[in-house]
């Protein structure tokens, strides 16, 4: 398909995002392409390791191409929606539990669903041109495709203040933050993907001394708080107004539900048990939250003016994370 370049060169299964003018984001047939060609790799004895890249200097992946999804919510078609994010999660999960090596090569913006693909390589390489971010509460989503996951795993506080405020990481925070695995200068990054393909070991990968990593020297202990009001009040009182703006700008049943996602996925012992978290709000999201206001306002009409009206309680977020029943997402027959 034009927007991806799937094939295999050497010892290697190649996976090249080629929507660079739409800054490589992900499409529903995109995903699935992904899926099938890791399937198809699963057994492939030419096949020794994956190599995930982009075209292009400005993304690896900016996020979900998600404007489908807006027009058929608004249009009452809610299916759309449940499909999309259904298909993306399983690919989620097949890169991160893929039997050999996945390397991804990630510049400029990764962000959601770039995350999605990037994030869960098992050899994941940044340069300094990357940033990374989880910005789904600006658009009335929470940090999906298997992102609570990963700030679930960040040291200290650091994902629940990444989960609430959609900050964006550089490379040395990518790396502390467990987004990312090694500092490499993307200069040298064609000469290393030969290298790979041609002989198609692992151990051939070798980085360089990343940037300091800010994030580490930070005192984040205000999103410590039980709830996001108590978080709110503790950065209003430490005049931490950078925060403090991303959290009166963003979605509140985002935020409370990215909270409380974020810390139940410390529990998970598999990705998938965070997916089908994930999944819970993402199937009534084009109904039942904030998101179609977020994305109008961000994406369709930006004006950055969304007008929030979704309630966020306690007992909302409980709503909008309840079982599924019969639409809960199973992995038994993922593959």
């Amino acid at each position: 398909m034009e927007d991806l370049n799937i094939r295999i060169n050497g010892r290697a299964g190649r996976i090249t995002l080629t929507r660079e003018k739409a800054l490589n984001a992900l499409t529903h047939d995109m995903a699935l392409a992904v899926l099938k060609a890791l399937n198809d790799w699963r057994d492939d004895p030419e096949v020794d390791l994956v190599i995930m890249d982009a075209a292009g200097d400005r993304a690896f992946c900016a996020g979900g191409d998600i404007a489908a999804v807006y027009h058929a919510g608004r249009a009452g078609n809610h299916q759309v929606g449940r499909d999309f994010f259904r298909d993306e999660y399983l690919m989620n999960a097949a890169i991160a539990d893929f039997p050999k090596p996945v390397v991804a090569f990630m510049q400029g913006f990764v962000m959601g669903g770039g995350v999605g693909l990037g994030g869960h390589a098992s050899h994941r390489i940044i340069g300094d041109t990357t940033r990374i971010a989880m910005p789904e509460s600006g658009i009335g989503l929470i940090p999906d495709v298997g992102g609570t996951w990963l700030l679930g795993r960040a040291p200290g506080r650091i994902g629940e203040y990444l989960a609430l405020t959609g900050a964006r990481m550089g490379p040395g925070d990518a790396i502390h933050a467990g987004f990312a695995d090694t500092y490499l200068p993307e200069a040298d990054w064609p000469a290393l993907i030969e290298t790979l393909e041609q002989t198609g070991e692992i151990h051939r990968i070798t980085g360089a001394d990343a940037p300091a990593a800010t994030l580490a020297y930070r005192d984040l202990s205000t999103f410590g708080g039980r709830n996001v009001a108590d978080i709110i009040e503790a950065v209003e009182s430490a005049k931490d107004t950078d925060s403090l703006k991303a959290l009166q700008r963003n979605s509140p049943l985002s935020m409370a539900a990215g909270l409380f996602m974020v810390r139940a996925a410390r529990g998970d012992l598999r990705i998938q048990e965070s997916l089908s978290r994930e999944y819970r709000f993402t199937a009534r999201a084009t109904e039942q939250t904030d998101f179609l206001e977020g994305v109008r306002a961000q994406i369709i009409d930006k004006d950055r003016s969304p007008k929030w009206t979704a309630e966020a309680s306690t007992a909302a977020v409980q709503a909008v994370l309840a079982p599924l029943g019969t639409d809960e997402m199973t992995w038994e027959n993922a593959e």
